[in-house]
């Protein structure tokens, strides 16, 4: 009866329990690229930013070249301002990536702990 428990509890642990954490690890992962957009803001890159002075100018010469000059700037600011945050998710989406894989592996190792604890001790390894 109580073997039946140990090897319930561990196929629980090595199968369900495990993919349980990989796709929570996932939904992690999922979650902070949506919450930085890095798509949405590959795509828009070097979009004038918060588009001001995004649309079409008519008039003089100097008008045009004056809007020209406006959104060459806007496009800068989204281009360096879009930049630091691409690079800040994908700074964050890597640090959760690392944390995620060891808690998975942390997973694995965790049923595996008191066995190994229990043959230190037998041999008189002591942690001080």
């Amino acid at each position: 009866m109580h073997s039946m428990i140990v090897v319930g509890f561990f196929a629980w642990w090595y199968g369900a329990g495990w993919w349980q954490r990989i796709t929570t690890v996932w939904g992690k992962l999922v979650s902070v690229f949506d919450y930085f957009s890095i798509d949405l803001l590959v795509r828009t890159w070097f979009a004038p930013f918060r588009q001001i002075s995004a649309g079409a100018v008519d008039g003089p010469i100097g008008v045009q070249i004056r809007a020209f000059f406006d959104r060459l700037i806007s496009r800068t600011i989204g281009g360096i301002v879009r930049s630091f945050m691409i690079i800040f998710g994908i700074v964050a989406l890597a640090i959760t990536a690392v944390v995620g894989l060891v808690f998975v592996i942390a997973w694995s190792l965790v049923p595996v702990l008191p066995l190994l604890g229990a043959g230190l001790a037998i041999v008189g390894w002591l942690p001080w």
